[in-house]
Order: C-alpha cells, then sequence, then structure tokens
C-alpha cells in the first residue's frame, strides 16, 4: 500500500499542541468509558500495526495518556485512538487521559493534527487532510505548500484525487492500485471506461505508463468519433459571417437551430460599441 510520510514540521504551527503539558492532570478512565472522535480523518487502522503497538502497550504500558473531551456518552477520543484500540487489542481495562475542554472546531483540528504528524497517511487520506486545512484555514494551495513546506503541484495532485469516483479512491486507499494510476486516470475522456481500465491493471498488472498510452489511444478514438459526429457547416454561412464581421468591425456569428430557422449573433464590448453597431443596422433600412 502506498503510504506517505509526515507532512512536514510545519504543520506544527497550525493548531495547538498536542503534547501533555505540566499543568494538566493525568487521570484514568476505563476504557469502555471512551468513543472514538466523530471527526476522526483516518479511515484505516492497519489490523498489524495495531496488534505491535498492543504488544508495546502489554510490555510498556501507555507510555502518551490519551487526550479526550468529555461527551454525554461518555468521553469521545480527541487524539489517541491508536492507542485505544490497542489498548483494546492488549484487553486493557482502564487507560491514562488528559481531559480538555473543547469545542467542535478545536476537536476537529486537534485529530487532524494527529494524523497529519503519523507517517502512513494513504494518497487519499492525505488529500482529505490537505482538503480540510485549506477549508478550515482558508487558505489557497500556494498558502498551504508554503507553511507545509511542499511544493503547490504535490497538493494538488494530491486534491485532484478527490474528483475521482468513489470506488477509485478506495482502490488507491486499500493498495488496489497507485496513486500513480489514479492521476492517470483522470486524464480519461470517457468515464464510461474507468471500470473496464481498472480490470485490465488489475489482471494485466498494467504500470503507469501502460496506462498513460492507453488512455491517450482511447482519447484520440473519442475526439475522432466526436468529429465525426459533428456536423459540417454551411459554406454559405461562413461566407456571410466574414461579410457581416467587416460591415459592423466586430465577431459576427450565424448559428443553424434546425432546418429552416436561426439566429444571427452581433458581439459588442460596451454601451458605446452597441450603439455603434445599432445605428449601422438602422441606416441599413
Amino acid at each position: 500500500m502506498q503510504v506517505a510520510k509526515g507532512l512536514g514540521r510545519g504543520i506544527n504551527a497550525f493548531f495547538p499542541d498536542l503534547d501533555v503539558k505540566e499543568e494538566e492532570t493525568i487521570q484514568e478512565l476505563q476504557v469502555n468509558e471512551l468513543r472514538p472522535n466523530p471527526y476522526q480523518p483516518r479511515k484505516y487502522f492497519h489490523k498489524e500495526a495495531i496488534q505491535e503497538l498492543a504488544l508495546s502497550i502489554k510490555e510498556h504500558g501507555i507510555l502518551q495518556p490519551l487526550i479526550v473531551r468529555k461527551s454525554i456518552k461518555g468521553y469521545e477520543i480527541v487524539a489517541g485512538e491508536r492507542r485505544f484500540r490497542a489498548a483494546k487489542e492488549a484487553n486493557l481495562e482502564i487507560v491514562p487521559v488528559v481531559v480538555r475542554d473543547l469545542n467542535e472546531q478545536q476537536m476537529m483540528e486537534l485529530a487532524l493534527l494527529e494524523n497529519l504528524q503519523r507517517e502512513d497517511l494513504t494518497p487519499i487520506e492525505e488529500a482529505l487532510a490537505y482538503q480540510m486545512l485549506m477549508e478550515q484555514l482558508k487558505v489557497t494551495q500556494e498558502q498551504l505548500a508554503k507553511r507545509l513546506g511542499k511544493s503547490r503541484p504535490h497538493i494538488a495532485n494530491h486534491i485532484r484525487l478527490l474528483s475521482l469516483p468513489s470506488f477509485v479512491q478506495e482502490m488507491i486507499s486499500n493498495g488496489t492500485i497507485s496513486m500513480g494510476h489514479g492521476r492517470t486516470l483522470l486524464a480519461l475522456k470517457d468515464k464510461t471506461q474507468i471500470n473496464s481500465l481498472l480490470q485490465r491493471i488489475e489482471k494485466e498488472g498494467l504500470n503507469v505508463r501502460q496506462l498513460e498510452q492507453i488512455i491517450q489511444q482511447m482519447n484520440e478514438d473519442v475526439s475522432r468519433e466526436t468529429k465525426k459526429q459533428k456536423p459540417a457547416r454551411n459554406i454559405f454561412f461562413e461566407e456571410q459571417e466574414t461579410v457581416l464581421r467587416e460591415r459592423f468591425g466586430t465577431a459576427v456569428k450565424i448559428k443553424e437551430t434546425n432546418q429552416e430557422k436561426g439566429k444571427i449573433e452581433i458581439q459588442f464590448f460596451n454601451k458605446g460599441d452597441l450603439q455603434r453597431i445599432l445605428e449601422l443596422l438602422a441606416g441599413e433600412q
């Protein structure tokens, strides 16, 4: 599975610190009192990684307390869901926590920060994180790139993946196809062909370069077919457009709406230009 390295130290400047502060009190809570973060941006928790963490917890305990907030149903995890899942895997009954008084936005921001600092983001998770940052902080791709120490194309290429159908995003996330495959599929003109191409990637083991060549050929076929279907323009209309363009000194388009009807479009650039054209038309009468 394709994973991303952390999003850079610049991310720490965006949100409050995840570290437990000296003045904060660490307490213990029952595992069954905790609920996952409803704003958790991570979609995949790798089973093997959770099991490895569970073994470490059995031997050394939980070294860093979870950050939680009080809710109607108990406590919601703000940061530390992997530790929570591993604690359950290790059959722990209690875990160390720090309770913070956070609003909805702060909860979302801290959950996002924790995930951005991790080393195993999938391309789709990384794209969603960038998108969420842009929306929350109201920054452009260029501004976000500078803050994170990334290139603007890096940010843009990830965010473009989110325009793919959800089932394609799922395949990128679970490693069935690569981010490169996904980016290449974005260039496909006839989107109804995506499924057949995905099947070929899986069955034939197509690499990104091979997929690019296939899509280039398919796009050329679509262009040729479209060109064939496009009716030839009436030569008489083209000749008269030239006459009218020279007469009025502006762009003129003659459009046929059906067999005998149509319309003439005369372009003007401002009110003065419109008045000039109207005077020319009036002079024709």
